[in-house]
C-alpha cells in the first residue's frame, strides 16, 4: 500500500504511478578535427510528476487520516501551495500488507506547475496533475566594505550559510507519522529510527500513535 502526502494535503487515493526525473546538465563541445567530447557537470534538480485522483465524495477505499475532506479543499491547498512560493516536504511510504515500511522518500520539493482535469465520465470527482521539484536550501553571500583607502575601499567577502535545523529533544506523534518520518525530519536522517525506538523502549518501531511524545536528544 501506498501513501503520500505533500505540504498539508494527503492524497485520498495514491498515485498509480509517480514519475522521478533527473536532468542532465553535461555539455558536448565538437572539436576542430571533428570529434567530441563531454563535459560532466554536476546533474540537475529532481522532479516528481504524478496524477492523483481528487474524491468529492467519500469513498470506502479511499484515505483520510484527518476526516473526509471536499474536492475543493484539495484544489484550494494546491492553489495556496503556488502563490506561497515555500517549500515544503513530499513523502512517499511504501507498506506491506502487515503494515511494515518497506521504503520511504523523503524529499524537501517546491511546486512547479499543476492542472486540475474535471471530466462529466468522473461525475463530480477531479483529477490534478502535479510536478514538483527538489529544493536545495543554498548559501547566500554578501559584500561589506571593512577599511577605506587612498585608493578607494576595501571589501571582505562574508559568506552567510543557512543555519542547521535545531534538533528538538522530543517530539509528539501527529496523525500520519511514522518513525522513519520523524527522524528524517527532526534529525535529518531516517534510518535513526532503530536508535530511536530502543532509546524510547518501543518494541516495534513499526507501531507508533498520536500523541505519544518521542524523545530525540540523545540521537
Amino acid at each position: 500500500m501506498y501513501k503520500v502526502s505533500f505540504g498539508n494535503i494527503s492524497l485520498p487515493v495514491a498515485p498509480s504511478k509517480i514519475t522521478m526525473k533527473t536532468k542532465n546538465n553535461n555539455k558536448t563541445m565538437e572539436l576542430i578535427d571533428g570529434s567530441e567530447i563531454n563535459f560532466i557537470r554536476t546533474p540537475g534538480l529532481t522532479e516528481f510528476n504524478f496524477e492523483f485522483l481528487i474524491p468529492h465524495v467519500k469513498y470506502p477505499f479511499a484515505y483520510y487520516p484527518e476526516g473526509f475532506q471536499t474536492a475543493q479543499m484539495y484544489i484550494d491547498a494546491l492553489e495556496l501551495m503556488k502563490k506561497d512560493r515555500k517549500w515544503f516536504q513530499l513523502d512517499i511510504q511504501r507498506q506491506l500488507p502487515n503494515g511494515k515500511t518497506e521504503f520511504q522518500t523523503s524529499e524537501t520539493v517546491t511546486l512547479e506547475d499543476y492542472t486540475i482535469t474535471e471530466d462529466t465520465g468522473n461525475g463530480l470527482d477531479f483529477i490534478a496533475n502535479v510536478t514538483l521539484k527538489k529544493f536545495n536550501k543554498h548559501k547566500s553571500t554578501q559584500v561589506k566594505p571593512v577599511q577605506a583607502t587612498e585608493d578607494g575601499v576595501v571589501v571582505k567577502e562574508v559568506t552567510e550559510r543557512k543555519s542547521e535545523k535545531k534538533k528538538n529533544n522530543v517530539y509528539t506523534v501527529k496523525n500520519g507519522d511514522s518513525l522513519w518520518k520523524i527522524c528524517k525530519a527532526q534529525l535529518g536522517d531516517g534510518a535513526k529510527f532503530k536508535e530511536i525506538a530502543k532509546q524510547n523502549g518501543i518494541s516495534n518501531p513499526n507501531l507508533i500513535y498520536p500523541g505519544q511524545v518521542i524523545q530525540l536528544g540523545n540521537a
